[in-house]
């Protein structure tokens, strides 16, 4: 079954809160956004444990295991991104084919509990890199490949809706 490419910004997370998972991003404090990433991240193990881990609900719904996986990625990818914006001045962001990658990863062949482990790992270093942000860096700002502008602020708060939202899509779904 193909997956059909998402090709929305969802920058707009910044700004409401999201009217499908209900998570209202902008209102996020940075200093907070560790604690959302671990509550979150312990989460999914019990997700990589179900039966149905490899199931796509339909045609264009990643199966649990495929959005395990790409949660893991996103937290391994905004490892990058945050020590990019620290060492740089407004950089730019390589642009990240989440679609691509989860085919050429095979996602849905991967082993749930290795998925699992990396996960967990991936949120821990994550979660110790949003920490070690002081204050004074806030503001740093960076670019998207397709021109959105975050801080650092901003970019924690868009990066915590993703696997927040992914949990609901495999909860709720």
């Amino acid at each position: 079954m193909p997956i059909i490419p998402e090709t929305k910004s969802w920058t707009w997370v910044l700004e409401r809160a999201c009217p499908e998972c209900g998570f209202d991003a902008g209102s996020v404090a940075f200093a907070d956004v560790p604690a959302l990433l671990r509550a979150n991240a312990s989460q999914w193990p019990a997700v990589l444990q179900r039966e149905d881990v490899r199931i796509r609900p339909d045609d264009h719904t990643w199966s649990p295991l495929e959005y395990s996986a790409h949660v893991r990625d996103v937290f391994r990818t905004f490892r990058g991104r945050i020590a990019l914006v620290r060492a740089e001045d407004n950089p730019t962001f390589a642009n990240w084919d989440q679609d691509a990658t989860a085919v050429a990863d095979r996602y849905n062949e991967q082993e749930p509990a290795v998925v699992g482990a990396e996960l967990l790992d991936a949120a821990e270093a994550l979660a110790a890199d949003f920490e070690a942000v002081p204050a004074s860096e806030l503001g740093r700002t960076a670019l998207r490949s397709d021109g959105a502008e975050f801080t650092m602020t901003t970019l924690g708060q868009y990066f915590i809706h993703d696997p927040v939202h992914h949990l609901w899509d495999v909860t709720h779904n």
